[in-house]
């Protein structure tokens, strides 16, 4: 089988599709602080910019400018889900997922920024969650004590341009919208889209787009 090589090209802005393992779970919005937390923590040691990101129940979407020396954002998305994915399992119990830690154990912080529940998001709790992570595993993630919360891979698309840049942003402010979370893009917590409409680079009454080319997640 051959071996897909992702392109390295330093100071590049990328846009990712992240899904969970778990399809129509919605662990992403019930631990938001905490993931909020690991990618604070991940910025700190490996800096990058977020021109956008939206957090949906089981996937995310982002886009990121890379440091002009600096091409590795597989070992950044890798630092933010291995965290992650510890501080799942001490929230919730050593057991609980059965995750192997890749990050020293730390004292975890409060959740203080979590954001409501919103109307016509009916989630599960993160334990049901679990529970269906822990009786899913493969047989190869059950030898490496993998927690398989994420899909072993993401999307990746390297931006070609202000148009393609501009279409990604947007794709990202209308995701919600797109799978029918909310009507307009700013009745969704879990986006950057927040942030720009106050700093007048979005319309705050924006609803979406058709989307034109390929995103990397099922329609």
């Amino acid at each position: 089988m051959s071996q897909y090589l992702r392109p390295r090209i330093p100071g590049a802005a990328v846009f990712f599709t992240v899904c969970l393992a778990k399809r129509g779970g919605t662990l992403l919005v019930d631990e938001i602080g905490l993931l909020r937390q690991c990618v604070r923590k991940v910025m700190q040691s490996r800096p990058f910019v977020i021109d956008a990101w939206v957090v949906l129940p089981d996937h995310m979407h982002a886009v990121w400018t890379l440091p002009e020396d600096d091409a590795n954002y597989s070992d950044r998305w890798g630092a933010i889900k291995a965290r992650f994915s510890k501080h799942v399992r001490l929230k919730h119990g050593v057991e609980a997922v059965g995750c192997k830690p890749t990050l020293p154990v730390e004292v975890l912080e409060p959740f203080v920024d979590e954001a409501p529940r919103r109307v016509g998001l009916q989630p599960t709790t993160p334990q049901n969650d679990i529970a269906w992570l822990r009786s899913t595993r493969s047989l190869s993630k059950l030898a490496k004590q993998d927690a398989g919360i994420w899909q072993r891979r993401f999307w990746e698309h390297h931006i070609r341009g202000k148009a393609d840049f501009e279409a990604h942003l947007r794709y990202c402010w209308g995701n919600p919208v797109k799978h029918g979370y909310v009507e307009r893009a700013a009745d969704w917590p879990y986006s950057s889209f927040h942030r720009d409409a106050r700093l007048g680079r979005a319309d705050p009454e924006f609803v979406g787009e058709a989307a034109k080319g390929r995103y990397g997640e099922v329609a």
